[in-house]
């Protein structure tokens, strides 16, 4: 049955407690990926989530001549992995509006031997890849916008990717340094990688990095100023099992966090390398209870929480996550130095506004950030802009305010098709649908 559109979020008639068992991460599913298919041999891949984005991914490695087997239901897929070839000579691959998936592949693309176009939604082609087209030029790559800006669809006739150092800005997204950091071993001269400024979101780095290490490469860098691996490695292949989405589990946290309710995720390590996992951190520091174990996760809902000043630079997904329970804090919640997210899925800055303004919040937009007051925020129909984050978000401020609906609901299936069927029974109203 299809979602109603708009749909109307149940009201917690009290506080919320459970226990919730999520999908397997988005940014480790699309990591391990195309590092599988860079791998000489049949790697399994456990636990993968099975989303739009994931199927994008999916898709296009089988476009790019890779040997993809999905059993969806049973979130296991298997690649056969050429050991760094790109068997295609043409291809083109539409990638959604997948930002993992275009970056990711833009690079992979440049070790193939013909013509590789990459292409995606229209919010897709309004989200920046200068900074890695401009890169990947500078050392040879014959690759061009073909718009002229920078933007998808990207066009690269590719004869292998030259060695060198690719230096790019930082300011953006780290998921320009992923996707060159997972073809390294396949340059075709010893390749560095150099940031310009400060790099944002560098826990996805050590995401990358680990999931480099699970396949045999070992990705060294300097303080994330510089970017490297000892020649003469190659990945392996192997079984790898992908751990539950920590961005995922945020909604759940701020659910019991705003109801004062506790709510385990299960299977989610404290000592995941996911960086949005940190927002426990700070759902902590205004005034939440976390049990942390080496299987588990809980969070305790205060009976109300505090007010926070934070920097969100490494947890920026996160940002919609606290903006929607911020309003009913006790003191004014600050968030800085994320003007990156104006470049995500949707301007995540200003929808969050928008639609907090909508319902009647407190809130200031800043270059980078937002300031969101106490208020008492008032039933609304949210738009979402696409944007799962949004949906999800608004979804957790919406258990507080009765009437709230959230338009095109099915938005979420980005990263987390089962998301309603999740939060619903948490609310004691089955979804029924």
């Amino acid at each position: 049955m299809s979602l109603p559109d708009p749909l109307e979020i149940p009201v917690a008639s009290g506080p919320v407690s459970g226990r919730v068992t999520l999908p397997g991460s988005k940014s480790y599913t699309n990591r391990a990926l195309p590092i599988a298919a860079l791998a000489d041999g049949t790697s399994t891949i456990g636990g993968a989530l099975d989303s739009d984005d994931t199927r994008y991914m999916v898709d296009a490695l089988i476009r790019l001549g890779i040997e993809v087997e999905a059993d969806w239901d049973r979130s296991v897929i298997r690649v056969t992995g050429r050991g760094g070839q790109i068997p295609a000579e043409r291809a083109d691959l539409y990638l959604g509006n997948s930002g993992t998936s275009m970056r990711f592949l833009t690079a992979i693309a440049t070790l193939a031997h013909g013509e590789i176009r990459l292409d995606g939604t229209a919010r897709m082609r309004e989200r920046p890849l200068a900074p890695l087209i401009d890169g990947l030029s500078t050392l040879g790559v014959d690759i061009r916008s073909e718009a002229g800006n920078g933007c998808p669809p990207v066009n690269v006739r590719a004869a292998g990717l030259p060695g060198g150092t690719i230096r790019m800005h930082g300011g953006l997204s780290s998921q320009y340094f992923s996707a060159v950091a997972m073809v390294l071993p396949f340059s075709l001269a010893p390749l560095e990688i150099a940031v310009d400024g400060d790099l944002v979101s560098k826990p996805y780095i050590d995401m990358t990095a680990g999931t480099m290490a699970a396949f045999g490469v070992r990705l060294l860098h300097d303080d994330y100023q510089r970017l490297w691996i000892e020649p003469g490695q190659r990945y392996a292949p192997r079984d790898y099992v992908v751990e539950p989405d920590a961005s995922a589990a945020s909604y759940f946290f701020a659910l019991a966090a705003l109801s004062g309710g506790t709510i385990t995720v299960q299977h989610l390590p404290a000592t995941s390398r996911q960086g949005d996992l940190a927002l426990v951190d700070v759902l902590e520091q205004m005034g939440c209870v976390v049990e942390r174990s080496s299987k588990d996760i809980t969070v305790t809902g205060p009976d109300r929480l505090g007010g926070i000043e934070i920097d969100m630079n490494a947890i920026s997904d996160t940002v919609p996550t606290l903006a929607a329970i911020a309003p009913f804090a006790t003191g004014p919640v600050v968030i800085r130095n994320v003007k990156h997210i104006r470049v995500k899925e949707t301007d995540r800055i200003a929808a969050v506004v928008t639609e907090l303004r909508r319902m009647a919040v407190d809130v200031d937009e800043l270059a980078d950030g937002l300031v969101i007051r106490p208020s008492q925020p008032k039933p609304a129909t949210i738009e979402t802009y696409d944007d799962h984050r949004m949906a999800m978000s608004f979804a957790i401020a919406a258990t507080r305010v009765a009437g709230t609906s959230i338009v095109d609901p099915g938005c979420v299936a980005k990263t987390v098709p089962g998301f309603w069927r999740l939060l619903f029974p948490l609310l004691g109203a089955p979804a029924k649908f």
